[in-house]
């Protein structure tokens, strides 16, 4: 193929790739939004490069006219979690989607690669609409830890580096960095409920004073601008000191007089 014919080629990968993110990024909002704990900490996606599809068809020896059927991760969508156990949420919800058909899974986090690599691979079908009609391509989830995916993005540079022929010695300490990530993720899973607590926390306390700053600006808009400052004064004091109990008050507060004006 011409290059005009793979950049039209890889349009509707490109497409998927943007779709899934948002997708995906709506899920951890929600969550969000419910105050809940979201098992997906971020997403990221990619449309693998003309070169690497080249490299790789030509590794496996795979026609260029077979290129959208047999190579699986054109499109590549990855989702980190914090703790271990998120990452089979994540794949459930993965499962129980709709837009998309599962063709199979690969759990390397169970059944860890001889390197240390850790990851949950997930090969979907994912249709995408395009102006001609649908057609059907073929993604790639990656779910991991935050761990996991730091130690896969250097492994990554350094097989690059070597061109997949990292010396014994690197390789050593790549595997020995490898199980220190997944002892940091267990450690981490021992104190999760104290993580989650603290995080649903902040979340709170966060929202509570966003929507306290909002009544404060609506009570300068209305130009009652000294009940404004004296509300901001303990805003800023319960922001350094306060707990939830005492911005809950305040909100109360700023909305009774928001009330008392309007």
């Amino acid at each position: 193929m011409a290059i005009g014919e793979w950049k039209t080629f890889l349009i509707p990968y490109k497409q998927a790739v943007e779709e899934l993110k948002v997708k995906f990024r709506s899920v951890r909002t929600e969550y969000r939004t419910k105050n809940e704990y979201s098992p997906i900490e971020f997403v990221t996606g990619r449309v693998k490069e003309l070169s690497s599809i080249l490299e790789k068809a030509n590794k496996f020896n795979i026609p260029l006219d077979r290129v959208g059927y047999e190579i699986e991760d054109i499109a590549g969508i990855r989702i980190m979690c914090q703790f271990v156990d998120d990452v089979e949420k994540v794949v459930e919800l993965i499962r129980n989607r709709k837009d998309m058909q599962i063709i199979y899974e690969k759990d390397y986090v169970t059944n860890v690669k001889k390197s240390g690599y850790r990851s949950y691979h997930v090969i979907v079908k994912y249709p995408v609409n395009m102006a001609d009609g649908q057609i059907d391509i073929l993604a790639e989830f990656q779910i991991r830890t935050l761990s996991m995916n730091f130690w896969a993005t250097v492994e990554h540079s350094l097989n690059y580096k070597y061109k997949h022929a990292i010396p014994d010695d690197i390789k050593y300490k790549l595997k020995s960095a490898a199980d220190a990530a997944f002892n940091l993720d267990e450690l981490m899973m021992a104190i999760k409920d104290e993580i989650k607590d603290a995080q649903q926390l902040f979340e709170v306390k966060s929202n509570l004073v966003s929507s306290i700053m909002n009544n404060i600006l609506l009570l300068s808009s209305l130009g009652k601008n000294s009940e404004a400052m004296r509300y901001q004064s303990q805003l800023s004091r319960l922001i350094q000191e306060g707990e939830v109990y005492d911005l809950n008050n305040l909100l109360r507060a700023t909305e009774k007089t928001l009330d008392m004006y309007r």
